[in-house]
Parts: C-alpha cells; structure tokens; sequence
C-alpha cells in the first residue's frame, strides 16, 4: 500500500469524544512486522477478515472499510453526504440516543471512529479485550441501526458548515479543491469531497439513510482485526456485528478516468504566500510499474530533505520552505501530484523550475548512487507501518482495498530491491513524459 494513502486518504478527523487514557499511546506492537501471521477468518456467514492475533496486550485493534462507499458515491448536488455520515453513525443508534451512545462509549473506553475518503468508507474501534462483546455490539448497532436523530443532524451539519467556512480562509484547502475540479472537471473526483456550504445546508435524515442503505453491504466491506482474539472468537463475532449488513451493495459505477494535463487555473487569495498545486496522470496501485513509479517518485519529490526539487527549490535557491511529490492511486485513476508554497513574485520561477526537474528526470533519470539511496530508506523505513496494532490493522485493510494478499507484506522490500535503473527511467518517461502538468495558484496577484 503506497505512503501516499495515509497521507491524504484519511481526514484528520478526532477519533472520537470519549476519554480514552489506557489508549493513548495507540498501543506498542509488541513484535516486529516480519514476526506477524496473518490468518485470514472466515464467519459461519461468509464475512471474511484479516487477523494478526496476539495477546501480549490485552487490547484490539479493528479496522474496516466499506470499498467504493466514499464521496464518489454522493449524489450530484448532495455533495458532503458521505462526510456527514461519517459523523452521524456514533451520535445514535438502536436504543441509545447520542448522548447514551456517547456515554456508553466512555465507560467502556472505547475508540470508535468513521470517516469518508474518496473511494472508500473507513472504520476504526480500538478497545479492551474484557470489553470486547460490549464494544463490538455498539458498532452493531452504529452500522445497521443508526437513529440520524434530529438535533445531532443539526449539530454536526453546523460543524461541517463551520469547517468548510475555515477551509474557505485556508489557501491550502483550496488549492487542493481547484486542482480537483480542473484536473477531474465533470468527473467525481472533481467534485468537493466535503460539499459545500450549499450542498450541506440542504442535507437531511432522508439523504443520510439513502446513503447509508445502499452503500454499506458484506459484499463490499473489507477487515483487518489486530490484538488480544483468536480466529474461533473472531469469526461468529464477525457474523454478530456485520451479518445484519445487507448482502449486496447499490452503488453507482464511477468511470475509469485520468486527471487532465497542461490545464492552468488560479484563484485570487490575500496570503503571505502563494500556493501551488501541480501535477497529471499517474498510475493504477495494479499496476505492474507502480513500485518502479513510487521509487522514482521518491527521487523527484518524495523524499523530502533528500529529493531533487527540494534540493533545487529549498536548498539552492530558498524559494519554498517544503515541496513534495506523491502518487496517489485512486480506484478510477491514477495521479501524480504535488505542492509548494512560495512568494507571489516567485511563482513563475517555482513553476518553472518544477516542471524543469520532472523533465529532467522523463529524458534522463536518476543516478545509481540515487537510486541505491532511495531504495535503501524505502526499505529501511516500512517496518515503522507496523510500529502499533493500529498501523497494522490498517495495512491489513489497505492491502485489501488495493486488491493486494498478505503476502505483499513480506514481499514488498525485494519489490523495492529489485528496481534496476532501466526500470526507473522508463516508467519516468512513460508518466512523466506524456504532457504538460496540471497546474493552479492561490494567492495574492503578483505585482
């Protein structure tokens, strides 16, 4: 699973109200991650999960995901339904109206969260294994019995407007929305994740059920447990929290696209600093060239401190304090992209420069000693995504999502090492190589 998906995949949303001092510290992995096994549980249902069991301490760690349940799925004009929903499913379910749910959560401490990417509806409870049946039996309910009551649709809906007016003033915000709308124009990845103040204001109970009704399914729902359980308790557990999940889901087909090359937009903003937004087509995660991609990627701007547009931009010429390159491999697309900030007068030049290294890196590539480097931190870095049962819960989903086995985990580093320069330079030609970059501003005019 690329970096790049826990960078801008999962919002930086509180994981929830409830006081939670026993996990604080997200828990440690006892082990390293080559140390894991995975079991893949099947229920008496049919619902399958990933497990990794381990009882040094007693707590567990679950991740799911609802695949292809994210923002594309909003309606046109109904935009920031999923968001909403994703702070609606702990505000009341079954019996329990919000602040019982809430309540509830709190005395058994537990960690339950939500939130709404663009291709898929994420979940997160973390809890103590002596409170296991308990925890396991509110999220029942949060999934399959949601009251969307109206006083917490009211209140979250005004946090949602609240925080959609702040992005308004966050030049980083909206840069990233421009780049969207013009690379992805007429496409769902166009259109704001998060709605907009107009959209919001006019979603209620009957938009947040639609949602919920179609797009949450077995047949869609991915799994990875971590923690103090075993497969022979997991697996009817699975049945008693998700079995009351339709069978199928409704969703709408989104149509394989790629983000636009060579288009320009900019958006007046009075900051310090303009923000720039850049980047084009990128790769499927399927992909036989990905990893070659994501090696090269962190070359060029990937590596922060170490990569070549930092090296031009921050260290020679001092014109930005960061730039960074990802790859961004959504279900329907594959991106390249990045981002700068700069002074007004020096936007041009920025840009410039920019477009100069990704060019340079199409026709001529990278050196050995650059690539040994690279391939050295890549690899010397990944245990640090199983550091806590959390991380690992997420892997196990993530690599679910990217239609990858749990296999992928032991061979992902000879992945890397296999990376000759031959490969590097001709998928750089072959994503770099194929057209302008898509490029916005935000920022105050330059004088």
């Amino acid at each position: 699973m690329s970096n790049i998906v826990h960078l801008v995949s999962r919002l930086a949303r509180p994981a929830t109200r409830a006081a939670l001092p026993v996990m604080a510290a997200a828990f440690l992995w006892a082990g390293p991650a080559a140390a894991m096994t995975i079991e893949k549980v099947v229920s008496p249902g049919g619902i399958e999960a990933w497990l990794v069991s381990d009882d040094t301490v007693p707590l567990i760690a679950m991740d799911f995901a609802f695949d292809g349940a994210g923002s594309v799925q909003d309606p046109e004009g109904k935009e920031g339904v999923a968001n909403l929903l994703s702070t609606m499913l702990d505000e009341g379910a079954g019996d329990l109206d919000s602040g019982a749910f809430q309540a509830r959560l709190a005395d058994l401490n537990v960690r339950l969260s939500f939130d709404a990417g663009r291709d898929a509806f994420h979940g997160e409870l973390t809890t103590l294994s002596e409170n296991r049946d308990a925890a396991f039996d509110l999220l029942r309910l949060a999934l399959t019995a949601p009251r969307f009551d109206a006083e917490p649709i009211a209140r979250m809906r005004t946090q949602a407007i609240s925080s959609l007016r702040r992005s308004e003033r966050d030049p980083d915000s909206i840069a990233g929305r421009l780049w969207a709308s013009t690379a992805f124009a007429g496409h769902p990845y166009g259109r704001p994740a998060n709605g907009t103040e107009a959209t919001v204001t006019a979603l209620g109970r009957d938009d947040l059920a639609a949602f919920h009704g179609r797009a949450f399914a077995r047949d869609n729902l991915v799994i990875g447990v971590v923690g103090a359980i075993d497969a022979a308790t997991l697996a009817p557990l699975l049945d008693k929290t998700f079995g009351g999940l339709p069978q199928t889901a409704e969703l709408t087909p989104v149509p394989p696209t790629a983000p636009k090359s060579g288009a320009r937009a900019e958006d007046t903003f009075e900051s310090p600093q303009t923000v720039i937004r850049f980047g084009g087509p990128g790769l499927l995660r399927s992909d036989p060239d990905f990893i070659p991609a994501f090696v090269m990627n962190h070359i060029l701007g990937g590596g922060t401190f170490t990569s070549w547009l930092f090296e031009e931009v921050r260290e020679k010429r001092g014109l930005a304090y960061s730039i960074y390159t990802y790859l961004l491999p959504y279900d329907q697309a594959g991106v390249f992209a990045g981002g700068t900030s700069t002074s007004a007068d020096k936007t041009a030049e920025v840009v410039g420069l920019i477009e100069t290294e990704v060019r340079r890196m199409a026709t001529t590539g990278p050196s050995e000693q650059e690539l040994a480097d690279a391939k050295r931190f890549l690899t010397g870095s990944f245990p640090l995504r199983f550091d806590s049962s959390g991380k690992i819960a997420s892997q196990l989903v993530g690599l679910q999502l990217d239609g990858l086995d749990a296999s992928y985990i032991d061979e992902r580093n000879a992945l890397i090492e296999a990376v000759t320069l031959e490969d590097l330079r001709r998928v750089a030609k072959r994503l770099l190589d194929a057209g302008d970059l898509t490029v916005v501003t935000v920022g105050p005019k330059a004088s």
